[in-house]
């Protein structure tokens, strides 16, 4: 059973200064309370430390073993400090993220680049997951924040909204059952060929949930994996897709994806930064949350 930790402090400095009167100046107290605290650590231990000289102290064969590995205690420590002071100085360390495919190319992507161009000896590992498989890992711990499409809830999580998004219902040219008018009623939707994301995912949810809170249940003649295959899909002319405006920008400036006006629309909703309630982050965590909106 390790004794007073403090005792140990005092041994350590008398050993490598050899003198009582140098240890009591170094730890700032005086030469009889260094006497005190060396006697009291050998009672305890069994046995003397150090033979007293003329010119201060040496130590016994038994105060030589112990002094060894107090050395080695010490300089692991100030190794483990030096290891602390360069994390919280970002020149080492590692953080870990959790998002989907879609969030980490169209979102987090440019943040990624920059970090790492400013702090090129953190460590990034990202974890690709749907958001309800993110909250899964970071509530278990092995993720230091995650990315998440809002809305979402946890009473162990804290949620910041980061990003503006608007679910919408496209085309591609090549569709060609072409819709009524201009625009859609959701009820509509029944007599179209429909493709949505997989269950599980956190957007197909909240569009579920949309539908059926006006009454729709939304039944897809395909469901996929990605934004990216609903985008190629619908391009292709298989049938309506929900994406999300800000993803598609580009298809829907050349016109390879038309979006139809959908009656009643979607809520907007965001982007969010999920991270746990109450656990402190890294050094490296914090700053790259603070690159984010």
């Amino acid at each position: 059973m390790i004794v007073n930790m403090e005792w140990y402090r005092v041994f350590y400095w008398t050993a490598k200064t050899g003198s009582l009167s140098r240890a009591a100046e170094q730890l700032f107290i005086t030469q009889p309370a260094v006497t005190h605290t060396i006697k009291q650590l050998e009672a305890k231990l069994g046995g003397p430390l150090f033979f007293r000289m003329a010119k201060g102290v040496k130590l016994t064969a038994e105060g030589e073993v112990l002094y060894r590995y107090i050395e080695q205690a010490y300089r692991f420590m100030e190794t483990g400090e030096k290891m602390l002071a360069e994390m919280h100085n970002l020149q080492s360390g590692e953080i870990s993220i959790g998002a989907s495919d879609t969030l980490c190319r169209h979102y987090l992507l440019p943040y990624l680049e920059k970090f790492h161009a400013d702090y090129p000896e953190i460590r990034i590992r990202v974890t690709n997951r749907t958001t309800p498989e993110t909250i899964a890992l970071l509530k278990a711990g092995q993720i230091d924040f995650g990315i998440v499409h809002m809305p979402a809830s946890d009473s162990k999580l804290v949620f910041r909204a980061s990003h503006p998004l608007q679910d919408i219902l496209v085309c591609g040219r090549a569709y060609t059952t072409e819709p009524t008018g201009p625009s859609m009623q959701l009820e509509e939707l029944a007599a179209q060929p429909l493709l949505l994301l997989e269950k599980g995912a956190g957007t197909r949810g909240y569009l579920d949930e949309y539908a059926e809170s006006h009454g729709v249940k939304l039944s897809p003649e395909l469901e996929l994996g990605s934004f990216d295959l609903l985008a190629q899909f619908a391009h292709s002319g298989f049938g309506l897709a929900f994406l999300i405006r800000e993803y598609i920008k580009d298809e829907l400036a050349s016109g390879a994806l038309v979006e139809i006006p959908l009656i009643p629309p979607i809520p907007a909703r965001s982007i969010g930064i999920a991270t746990l309630r109450g656990v402190p982050q890294s050094a490296a965590a914090k700053r790259f949350l603070e690159l984010l909106p």
